[in-house]
């Protein structure tokens, strides 16, 4: 195992420390404190050339404005809140409003964009980062003063695993994610249409033109656009004429989740890597990066564009009208917010 850390400096000022891991495989993995954001996956191909498999920006100095906040951990609230409103303990919050008349991933300033402690721990089979942050009370508009802390662990047996914890001391909102988009070509040499992907869903949340769920659930077997119970080409039905397509410009929605082991996997044919997911988290969103605009240069030196990666963001349902799906992410200063997620590479 081996791990190391650097301090880099950037354009504006801030300092901010890039931290690496690696296991006695070679798989390697980055973070930056900024975001506590993951900027390199390093996995081998069926060749056994080690590459990256998550997108990052080749200019540090763009983590600062994080767009599409590109490997960062969300918060507090990731996903949308409908109007930015939530009503606890009877006080009726108002947050700030970044997509369209809705409050999305954590505000304006949200986890993504504080600069978070990392420390190292080491044992014979993983190697971890623990990331910490304190959210102070009002930040955002949420209340409380809540405690974070993010841990990544590498193990020997190519698994990247997400640990989540927070505690608060006034009841609020917590929803967690992370935001990697991942491409198992290496380097992002071909975009995502080819990937097979498989999720065991049975239906997803209906979304308004806003992204926003209804309240309404629909079953895959009246959407085969979004059912993915046997793998298939992410680029198979992405651009076919559908209403929940239209309304996310391509997958950008909810699935719910079967409690089975292997809930989501993705599969690049010419690689031969393969990369499942494993959570504890009831919902994934996945999101095929629709709405790349800026051209921003990726570490492979391309600018990026839409459908070159998808985001996988294990967490909660999203806050919709009428306040549904509140209930499942209040958290209480008398209880613990937990939630893990693994990512599995291999060659299949």
């Amino acid at each position: 195992m081996k791990k190391s850390s650097q301090e880099i400096v950037l354009e504006s000022g801030r300092k901010i420390t890039k931290f690496s891991l690696e296991n006695d495989k070679g798989m390697q993995i980055e973070v930056l404190s900024l975001g506590a954001t993951l900027i390199k996956v390093m996995v081998p191909d069926k060749d056994h050339n080690i590459e990256n498999v998550v997108l990052g920006w080749q200019d540090m100095n763009v983590y600062e404005a994080h767009p599409g906040n590109c490997g960062a951990i969300i918060g507090r609230v990731a996903g949308r809140i409908y109007k930015g409103e939530f009503t606890l303990e009877g006080k009726k919050y108002h947050l700030p409003r970044n997509h369209f008349k809705n409050t999305l991933h954590g505000g304006i300033n949200g986890f993504h964009t504080k600069n978070w402690e990392g420390l190292f721990e080491e044992s014979s089979d993983h190697i971890s980062l623990k990331m910490s942050y304190l959210s102070r009370d009002n930040e955002e508009g949420f209340p409380g003063n809540l405690k974070v802390m993010v841990t990544y662990t590498l193990s020997n047996t190519n698994e990247l695993t997400i640990s989540y914890e927070a505690i608060t001391d006034k009841e609020t909102l917590v929803n967690l994610t992370n935001h990697a988009y991942f491409n198992l070509s290496g380097d992002a040499k071909r975009d995502i249409y080819e990937q097979e992907l498989y999720i065991d869903s049975d239906a997803i949340y209906e979304l308004d033109e806003e992204l926003i769920p209804t309240g309404n659930m629909l079953s895959l077997e009246n959407e085969p656009y979004f059912d993915f119970r046997i793998a298939k080409k992410l680029g198979q039905d992405i651009d076919k004429e559908n209403e929940q397509l239209k309304n996310g410009h391509g997958y950008d929605h909810i699935w719910k989740l079967n409690q089975g082991k292997e809930a989501i996997s993705l599969y690049d044919s010419v690689s031969k890597r393969c990369m499942t997911i494993t959570t504890s988290e009831p919902c994934v969103i996945v999101y095929t990066m629709n709405e790349a605009s800026e051209s921003f240069l990726l570490s492979n030196g391309m600018p990026q564009r839409p459908r070159l990666a998808v985001c996988f963001e294990t967490q909660k349902a999203a806050v919709g009208y009428h306040e549904i799906n509140k209930q499942a992410i209040t958290l209480k200063p008398d209880n613990i917010y937990k939630q893990q997620t693994t990512f599995r590479f291999f060659i299949k």
